[in-house]
């Protein structure tokens, strides 16, 4: 069975964020921080991982995903608070 990611990607500590979805957390987050894809986290250069979550099915981590999402800023701040209140990249911890 596959693990499926929903995370969320900043350029700097409480500013700018980014949810995504993925089935390969480290290829994504590697993807966002070379810039290899155009469009939002390139043009804003998020690429510290601050926050992910793991799920055992693609619908469960897209309606996680869609939900967030649709979040206020201050609950998505409040979610990476909570686990990561450094805001540490994390990119560093999911090579391990």
């Amino acid at each position: 069975m596959a693990d499926y990611y929903v995370y969320i990607l900043t350029n700097k500590p409480r500013s700018t964020l980014y949810v995504g979805v993925t089935n390969d957390l480290v290829r994504r987050v590697y993807e966002h921080r070379e810039g290899v894809v155009p469009g939002f986290t390139k043009r804003y250069g998020l690429k510290q991982l601050v926050y992910f979550e793991r799920y055992g099915t693609p619908a469960l981590a897209i309606q996680r995903e869609k939900n967030i999402k649709h979040w206020s800023r201050a609950w998505k701040l409040d979610l990476v608070n909570s686990s990561n209140p450094q805001w540490r990249d994390l990119y560093t911890d999911i090579m391990r």
